[in-house]
Formats: C-alpha cells, structure tokens, sequence
C-alpha cells in the first residue's frame, strides 16, 4: 500500500464513522443540522448570505455507504454556503499594494493553510471569508486548503464556509476524498472545471459536532505516521530503482545507517574527520588552485530533518565540505566545431561513458580539441576523480575513475568531484544510494531535460562516518555486492 493509499483509507474510514467510536450523549446530525438550517436563515435575514435555492431530497441511488444512526446525509449546498471566485479587473491586480490579497488558484495552496500571494487587489470581486474552505474548481478540480485570512479569489476558486460550529479542519479532510468525484464530474474541453451546482448537490455525510472534533483527533495523531511510512516507503523505491535485488538494497541501506560494520570507538568519530576536512580545503583554497571558482557558501541544516538516525559516531555534513564540484558551465561549453577527431584531442566524458555499476569505460568516445580542453583546467580529469550526472535521464547515476587511458574532460551533462576529503568508494556508494537519490529528485528542475545545479549538489547531506570506518564499510561492501549478483 502506497503512502497516499494509506491515507485515503484513514481518511475514508473517518467519513464512514469507522475510525473512532459513536458516543450517545454527543446527541445527533440532525440536532446540529437543524442549529445549521437556523444560523442560514438568520444571516439571509441580515443580508450576509443570499438565499439559496432548495435542493432535492436525496435518494438512495446516491448514498455510497452506510453511515452511523446518529450521522445524517446532507447535501454540501444545505450545510455550507459556497461562494464561486471571479477575477477582479487585471489593472486592479499588483504585486505587493495595500488592496486585498488575491488567489487565481492553488498556486500557493500548502498541505493545510493556504500561504500568501504577493498579488493584491484594490477592486475586489468575491471574497472568501476568513475560516472557509478554498476548493479549486477548474484545472486541478478538487484540491481543497483553508484560509485564516480574508482573500479574493478568482474563476478557479470557490470559497465554501462553515456553519453552526462544524469543525473547518474535519470538513477539510472529509473534501479531500471528494477530490477523484469532482473530477469525475467536471466538464469542459480546454479547462476541466465544476460548477457550483456540483459542489452544491454533491452528497456527503454529517456526524455530530463531538464526533467531527474526535475524527480530527484521531487523524492528526495518525498522520505523523503516515509522514514516517512516507519516507520509508520512499527510500524502499529508490532502492528498487537503484538495486533491482532485495539483498543488494538490504546491504546498501545497512552501509549507508552505519549498520553493516560495527563502529569502534578508537576509530574516533565524524566530526574529528569533518573538522580535518575543513582544515584540507582551507590550505587547498591558499594555493590559489581555486581561484575563480565562485563560492556561494553552504547552507545550514538542521540534523533533525536529515534523512535518517546515524551512529553517535557519525555525522552528518553538506559534500561541499568534503569535495569540491566543477562543471563546464557557460561560456565554457563546446560546439560542433570543437569536435575532432581520436588523436586531435581529449576525450569529452558523457553519461553514456558511466555504466550502471559505476565503472567509467572510454569506448566510442568524443574527443574535442586541445585549445578547447585547456581553456577548463579546472574539469581535466584524473584518476580518483568522482564524475556525476547532473542534465538528462540519468541525472544521479555516478561514476569514479580509475583508469584513464589518456587525457579527458566532460561534458556539460556532467560534473566532476575533485579534492576528496573522505575515503573515495565510501564517498561513492552514498552518491548512488536512495537516499542520495531521493536528494536528486528534489534538486531537479525541469520536465524535458531534467537538471540540477552544481550549488544544489554542493549542498546535498552526506552522513560521514571516521575514516577508517568508511574503509572497512567499502571492504564489506566489495565482498557482498558481487555475491548478490551470483545469487541473481
């Protein structure tokens, strides 16, 4: 069962009256409908809320399940009113102003509360109130968050707003399993959209106010752990795209938690070796080797939100502390005109040069012309050298060399990872495991030619064991993985 699976099923147990117990003296639906009908008509009476028009009764070809006695089936459009956005006029919307702020869409929806727009308007149409449910009602139809705040929406929004007491934060759940039935219903060629009649006849189920207010409790308790098998799940994925063999990503996944070697304690710890590798790149950076490598600085972190626990011993840091990244970038770049022939220059190292075990072969290579590879000395290759996909398909896949048969470069698709502060295959096995590659996929940018940046690889977390723990993680690893391939 997928994350999102799991969660639809939490959510759908709610809105059956499955996921917490029916409490008599909570008293009924019916009694808090009634208090709804009530609160509409004294706000139609002082012209708050229009009156609306009645709806049908509901018949039994619309009840899709059975509901607890003390529930009752309500239509949205009898127990919410709903307001459908309209654009204000264009030249009234700015960035920035004093006027109201203005929503088109879900452009700045969250997980809950929708965040802040810098547009505004001084000419508002339609406003949502403050504590209303914001429903996007064209193009993605049925994603749905709540406002804290008064907001002008536009076409793509309706704003629907609760009465008598009902719980914002149940009806949010509960809207979000009607989010593939909005769909379903939606109409139109060029924008799917719904209309407010759909969101107004649409059916749903009604517990007592108590109840609601349990339901919540109950499901904000769970989603932590629905967070949890979220990344669980995830780095079980990668490992199936990474290693397509069960007992391969059960040892890489112990390496890479310090689970696979025991530590020892004389070995000394991560931060002694991290503060060593700062040291290094210090004295590298007064050689001057790096002079005009632009240096954006790393960002902090905090080591709570780091992918997983790791070994007292350990610790976790950016690879910018223990390497330096390089790329042909730029005006740098090459041209068909740079392109020669085998012997008229280097070889240009592409992605296609790095195979799926992390072996770097020189067959059917280009090569480009001396001026061309001496103009970056700073990407000519060595052995011992880290070479990573960054633009294409394979963007993640790495590689290190060993045995370069004649000088190289790369590519624009590539960047190459030089002075390495920590044990070099140790440093490799982290870059090809899930959760480096779920550290990829958040960098990437673009749909066509996917892409991340040299500063967002510089950044990536990297647990760091001490050194002579990450050699012996590599000697374990190099006796087990060719045993996974024999088992096959």
């Amino acid at each position: 069962m997928t994350p999102q699976e799991l969660k639809n099923s939490i959510l759908q147990l709610a809105i059956q009256g499955k996921l917490v117990e029916q409490r008599p003296e909570e008293g009924t639906a019916e009694e808090l409908y009634q208090q709804i009908q009530a609160e509409k008509q004294a706000l139609i009476k002082a012209g708050k809320i229009k009156k609306e028009k009645p709806l049908p009764e509901i018949t039994e070809d619309e009840i899709p399940f059975d509901i607890p006695e003390s529930w009752k089936w309500v239509r949205v459009g009898q127990a919410f009113s709903t307001i459908m956005g309209q654009s204000p006029d264009g030249n009234s919307v700015i960035d920035g102003g004093t006027g109201i702020e203005f929503h088109q869409g879900k452009i700045y929806f969250s997980k809950m509360i929708i965040d802040n727009s810098p547009q505004t308007t001084n000419a508002p149409t339609k406003i949502a109130p403050a504590n209303s449910l914001l429903l996007c009602v064209r193009a993605p139809v049925g994603k749905v968050n709540i406002t804290n705040r008064e907001l002008c929406i536009g076409r793509g929004l309706s704003a629907i707003i609760c009465h008598a007491r009902v719980s914002i934060i149940f009806s949010f759940y509960w809207i979000q399993t009607l989010e593939n039935t909005f769909i379903k219903k939606s109409t139109g060629t060029t924008f799917k959209a719904i209309s407010a009649d759909v969101i107004n006849n649409q059916v749903i189920p009604l517990p007592p106010l108590s109840e609601q207010k349990r339901i919540v409790a109950k499901i904000e308790e769970l989603l932590p752990l629905i967070d949890r098998y979220e990344k669980a799940w995830s780095r079980l994925e990668e490992f199936n795209k990474r290693f397509p063999g069960d007992m391969q990503k059960s040892i890489l996944q112990m390496a890479i938690q310090g689970k696979l070697v025991e530590q020892r304690p004389k070995e000394g710890t991560g931060e002694e070796l991290l503060k060593k590798c700062l040291s290094e790149k210090a004295k590298i950076e007064k050689t001057g080797i790096l002079k005009g490598k632009k240096n954006r600085g790393l960002k902090a972190f905090n080591e709570n939100t780091c992918p997983y626990d790791l070994p007292d011993n350990w610790t976790w840091t950016r690879l910018g502390n223990l390497v330096e990244v390089f790329g042909r970038i730029g005006f740098r770049g090459y041209t068909k005109q740079d392109i020669v022939q085998e012997g008229q220059g280097a070889i240009t190292i592409s992605p296609s040069n790095i195979d799926i075990s992390g072996n770097t072969i020189f067959k059917d290579c280009t090569y480009i012309s001396w001026s061309k590879y001496e103009e970056s000395p700073e990407i000519k290759i060595n052995n011992g050298d880290i070479l990573i996909v960054k633009t294409g398909s394979s963007y993640g896949k790495c590689g290190i060399v060993k045995e370069l048969p004649e000088k190289a470069t790369i590519n624009p698709q590539l960047a190459v990872l030089k002075y390495i502060c920590c044990d070099t295959e140790f440093l490799f096995y982290v870059l090809s495991s899930p959760m480096a590659r779920l550290q990829y996929e958040n960098f990437v940018l673009g749909t066509s030619i996917p892409t991340f940046s040299q500063e967002k690889l510089t950044n990536m977390l990297i647990p760091l064991p001490p050194l002579a723990e990450q050699k012996r993680i590599v000697t374990r690893l190099e006796e087990l993985l060719p045993l996974c391939e024999k088992l096959k």
